[in-house]
């Protein structure tokens, strides 16, 4: 989606993070965004797919931080700029990575003190195609996260980015229907969104978007057969879906929608909870473990031995220290 508005003439912040093989058309990632993003997660200690309900909270904090959102508006304000020269205004941002979900307050903060209009647009894809995604592309990074963990992350990420996007200007656009025929979601979205590039957009730009979006790069499509997880988690996952899929429909952003994924989040809160609870002896013992490692390492080694008390046998040594009653 991001790849598609910046080729209808959408602007996304140079440089951008480089295509590798996990997407060979490219992220269309601003890299300082996604340096920015993970510096905030790991002074919060959150993990980019993390399923803990109150990791929330802790991200949160970010937005209270006038240093951080003095620093966010720094970098923003100025990819706002009016036509000079033959270079058009810049009017309209595309700024994109996973990690902003957790900071969606941040770029509120940030995008009302640079008089701009923050709108989000969420992408829905399968659960079991994401999961299946990043065992794929990401187990060596992430090798000792299970299905379950990502299926958990995936539920905590969806039910609290709507929460946190509810009352703004927003659209939830199924993947699948991107790649069968883009141009009905993407200009349904320049509708909604009121999006000049879209709107606006050249046949040359039609018909870059028709060449970047290539639906043969769905190369993930497993299905919970593949992805063993708790029941419970499972109903709870397809309960998320069944949500957001509504909101995705025309005029399906309704409070009886909302209240329904309130109540499947507070469900999912209750249901971490309790696995939590559950698991404390592992967590305790996970601890202990660190601690020994930590007291170990920082042991100091025995000093060398050097000069005559080195030349003296290990035996000798003892027989000397019993003759002096020690």
């Amino acid at each position: 989606m991001a790849g598609a508005l910046k080729a209808l003439g959408a602007h996304v912040p140079q440089p951008e993070v480089r295509a590798d093989d996990t997407n060979p058309k490219g992220f269309a990632e601003t890299q300082w965004v996604v340096d920015f993003h993970h510096e905030l997660l790991q002074r919060h200690h959150v993990q980019v797919s993390d399923a803990r309900p109150s990791a929330w909270y802790e991200t949160s904090k970010a937005s209270t931080s006038g240093i951080t959102r003095a620093r966010l508006t720094e970098w923003l304000e100025p990819h706002f700029r009016p036509a000079v020269g033959d270079e058009p205004a810049v009017e309209e941002l595309v700024v994109k990575d996973p990690r902003l979900a957790w900071f969606v307050g941040l770029w509120k903060a940030a995008a009302l003190r640079c008089d701009a209009q923050a709108s989000y647009v969420t992408m829905l894809r399968p659960v079991t195609e994401v999961v299946g995604s990043k065992a794929r592309y990401y187990s060596q990074a992430t090798q000792d996260f299970s299905h379950v963990q990502r299926t958990a992350a995936w539920v905590n990420m969806m039910l609290h980015t709507e929460r946190a996007t509810r009352g703004s200007t927003r659209a939830f656009v199924h993947y699948d229907d991107l790649l069968s025929d883009w141009t009905v979601p993407v200009f349904e979205l320049g509708q909604r969104l009121d999006l000049r590039a879209v709107r606006e957009a050249s046949a040359n730009s039609i018909r870059a978007v028709h060449q970047f979006i290539d639906p043969g790069l769905r190369r993930v499509q497993t299905t919970w057969d593949d992805v063993p997880v708790p029941a419970r988690l499972r109903e709870l996952a397809d309960e998320t879906w069944d949500g957001l899929a509504a909101i995705a429909r025309p005029d399906g952003d309704t409070t009886a929608v909302h209240a329904q994924l309130d109540q499947v989040r507070a469900a999912y809160t209750d249901f971490y909870d309790e696995a939590e609870a559950v698991a404390q002896s592992s967590v305790v013992a996970a601890r202990r473990e660190g601690r020994a490692e930590g007291r170990e390492q920082a042991r100091p080694a025995p000093a060398p031995q050097t000069g005559l008390r080195a030349m003296v046998p290990d035996g000798a040594k003892q027989r000397i220290r019993r003759v002096m009653g020690k």
